[in-house]
């Protein structure tokens, strides 16, 4: 049988490939300007691979990296600080009397905080479902106009409504990103790349703060000021949106930058992931096994963690600040270092997660920071007001055991039905943990929220110990599925065929 018999062979037979049909290497010049499933152009990328020399490729795969982290990548980073700004209004615009001009009282502060996230958590699913299905580039571009318009055109009597819907809309952006990272850098790229294009929610929050302490100087002005800050936002992402329709790729098949060859060493690159490319198909067999994965369920109990600090966080840092007795211009601009080592820290964990079997390690040394600062809050005399708001600086490096977290169902995950469940279960769970961080912060418990502070710690070490199990649990099953394919697997599958790319 010759090279390309047994990858045909291999094809065929392929999880995530049952119904697919074998084509030789000329079908991807036919392909052009039809519309295929993207596994069957895939297949003929791979196929063309096997024509080049191995060296050739391993050089070549350096430059085609380059290109997708300097074009690629800073798209994603944009789109990113922008859905984070989105968020990060409200807790801006708290600063500028946003509950008072609105009525609010109570907890109703609490539950507009909820709203974004309980959007979020009713179109999390539907998303998976619509990204399994459509271009990913597309559907995102879109959705940056739809969602700007919703973020600029902002209507008192529907606040509540406002954010709900801003939250189905965003919920597309994190699991698009988590599957296009999957789909264009190797596995021991992703975990980088995933911190480098969260970590511009530090840049968010640095412009917020700046945007937001802009705003408070504004004078004359027709409407409130934290209504300014929506709409200046809104008019950014609508803009933005256009950008990323025409440039955002959905793959490696249609990335811009990239020539014909370019796109034969993208495919040929991640195929050594062996988690499958985007296939519409759904096979259930994948669900049921995800089901059944004990390392999936630890992933959704990681889930409610990560949701209510988040949740809890990203909401209340000015009431916080604000509580420890500065103005609202002082309290946006010690926003500012949030943002500052966010940024820094997520880049840094990012880093030291290449190492060799680091990032659950990294997870959990990422995660001693903000619960050391969550410790302070409650411990420090109130009379060391700037010890205090270094102590809520710290909660900024939440986003390093955030994304690094995300990142695992891609880096474990084969089969991209499974990826798809797992992510989409994942992010309702996580929305859930969202809307219930908020409510955490009783309003009679300024400034230090004593219920809400004890309840984040517990999140944490809820967080670090899950994380321990699992990573426990990966190590054991990679250690005997790398024994059991030692003994069992054929000489000709050790050659990368293309059906690594597809289980």
């Amino acid at each position: 049988m010759s090279k390309m018999k047994e990858v045909d062979t291999a094809v065929t037979s392929a999880s995530d490939h049952e119904n697919g049909t074998s084509r030789p290497v000329g079908f991807i010049r036919r392909l052009k300007g039809q519309k295929i499933d993207l596994n069957e152009l895939g297949k003929a990328y791979f196929q063309q691979s096997l024509q080049y020399d191995e060296h050739q490729l391993e050089r070549d795969s350096i430059k085609v990296r380059r290109k997708l982290d300097f074009y690629v990548l800073p798209l994603m980073m944009m789109t990113y600080m922008l859905s984070f700004l989105d968020k990060q209004t409200l807790n801006y615009s708290n600063a500028y009397g946003l509950q008072a001009d609105t009525n609010m009282k109570g907890d109703d502060y609490s539950w507009v905080s909820s709203a974004l996230y309980i959007g979020w958590l009713v179109g999390a699913y539907p998303w998976q479902i619509m990204l399994q299905r459509y271009p990913i580039g597309k559907l995102i571009g879109v959705m940056l106009f739809v969602w700007g318009l919703f973020a600029a055109v902002f209507n008192f009597a529907g606040f509540f409504a406002i954010r709900f819907f801003l939250g189905l809309l965003e919920a597309v952006i994190s699991p698009a990103f988590i599957i296009l990272t999957s789909m264009l850098w190797t596995r021991d790229e992703q975990s980088l790349r995933s911190s480098f294009w969260l970590s511009v929610n530090g840049v968010a929050s640095i412009v917020g703060a700046l945007l937001a302490y802009g705003a408070g100087h504004a004078t004359g002005l027709t409407i409130p000021q934290w209504k300014l800050i929506y709409l200046i936002v809104g008019v950014m992402t609508i803009l933005w949106g256009f950008v990323i329709y025409a440039y955002l790729p959905d793959g490696p098949h249609n990335a811009k930058m990239l020539s014909e060859y370019e796109r034969i060493v993208a495919v040929w690159r991640i195929s050594r992931n062996q988690t499958g490319l985007k296939h519409k198909v759904i096979v259930p067999g994948q669900i049921k096994e995800a089901a059944l994965d004990v390392k999936v369920w630890l992933l959704w109990l990681m889930a409610i963690c990560y949701g209510i600090l988040n949740g809890g966080v990203a909401n209340f840092l000015s009431a916080i600040i604000k509580g420890f007795g500065y103005d609202a211009l002082r309290t946006s601009l010690l926003q500012t270092p949030v943002g500052g080592l966010e940024l820094v820290m997520v880049i840094a964990f990012g880093y030291l997660s290449r190492l060799p079997n680091m990032v659950g390690a990294t997870i959990v040394i990422s995660c001693l920071p903000g619960l050391a600062g969550l410790i302070g809050i409650m411990k420090i005399d109130i009379e060391h007001r700037f010890a205090l708001v270094g102590m809520c600086w710290l909660q900024g490096i939440l986003g390093s055991p955030v994304i690094l977290n995300w990142t695992l169902p891609g880096l474990n995950t084969a089969g991209h039905t499974k990826r798809s469940f797992v992510l989409g279960v994942y992010f309702v769970i996580y929305c859930a943990g969202n809307i219930a961080g908020p409510h955490l912060f009783l309003a009679a418990e300024v400034p230090r929220y004593p219920t809400a502070i004890k309840g984040l710690a517990g999140a944490y070490a809820g967080a670090m110990g899950l994380q321990i199990i699992y990573t426990t649990r990966t190590v054991i099953s990679k250690t005997e599925e790398s024994k059991r394919k030692d003994s069992c697997m054929h000489p000709t599958q050790l050659k990368m065929p293309w059906r690594a790319l597809m289980i």
